[in-house]
């Protein structure tokens, strides 16, 4: 499953912010993690944030595009259906 991102790093506390459409009505999920952008600390910090909100390892995510960007992709492995209503119950 791909999983399209909007990250806000240098936050006050990690969380999940919900849903966003672009203006090209793609529906990213917000995220702001309280890791600064530096040496690639916010994009493990995003990894970590979404594992634990989905209920499946880090291993099992990786960051796909945008790892300098606030715009970012990731692949998730594991059970389609599952991962669908793990992510329906964050937003």
């Amino acid at each position: 499953m791909l999983i399209f991102l909007r990250v806000t790093p240098n936050a006050g506390r990690n969380a999940v912010d919900g849903v966003e459409i672009r203006a090209d009505e793609t529906a990213v999920l917000r995220i702001r993690v309280a890791a600064v952008p530096d040496k690639g600390k916010a994009n493990a910090a995003v990894i970590a944030l979404l594992a634990k909100a989905l209920g499946v390892p880090k291993s099992s995510l990786s960051l796909i595009s945008g790892d300098t960007a606030r715009q970012k992709t990731v692949l998730v492995k594991g059970d389609g259906a599952a991962l669908a209503m793990q992510l329906a119950a964050l937003v």
